[in-house]
């Protein structure tokens, strides 16, 4: 009898410089237009929490998220385009969300291109409604591309009946 060996779930952790190798591999194979190395090595600087999903096989995704005052702001998540379709990017998504509920934020926010339908819907999904437009926002094969802003509230997860305004 041949026993097939369980694959173990890729764990979340925290984003450091030494996953920046790995990371752009993945961002390279995603995007048309990547995030250069430089602009995740300034935000793990500035102090931006940044997670990723690690599996036995290396790095499946990855998020980054700055915190100002009581907002916060999800950069960038991506999950590796070979492993997409799985469930990792509401992992990750989620794991931004907490973490922002951790420091206190009021409100998430981010942009997405009105092209990424996957994304939009997973955003919705969880809880983001669109809120505006930026234009020309994203570089775009032809030109520039608007980006949508979406937007979560936090609000307590045990509340039984509406806050005072």
């Amino acid at each position: 009898m041949n026993a097939v060996a369980a694959t173990p779930a890729p764990v979340l952790r925290p984003m450091h410089e030494g996953d920046l190798d790995a990371v752009m591999e993945i961002e390279l194979r995603a995007y048309p237009f990547p995030w250069t190395r430089g602009i995740f090595q300034d935000c793990l600087r500035a102090g931006y929490p940044g997670r990723v999903l690690a599996g036995g096989d290396g790095l499946f995704g990855y998020g980054l998220l700055s915190i100002a005052a009581d907002e916060a702001h999800v950069l960038n998540v991506c999950v590796d385009p070979r492993r997409q379709s799985r469930g990792l990017g509401r992992r990750l998504l989620r794991d931004l969300v907490q973490v922002a509920r951790q420091h206190r934020a009021a409100r998430v926010f981010l942009e997405v291109r009105p092209s990424n339908a996957a994304a939009i819907a997973l955003y919705h999904s969880e809880g983001f409604n669109e809120i505006g437009r930026r234009p020309r926002y994203y570089p775009a094969v032809t030109g520039r591309e608007d980006a949508l802003v979406m937007a979560m509230e936090l609000v307590d997860e045990d509340i039984s009946s509406m806050p005072p305004l």
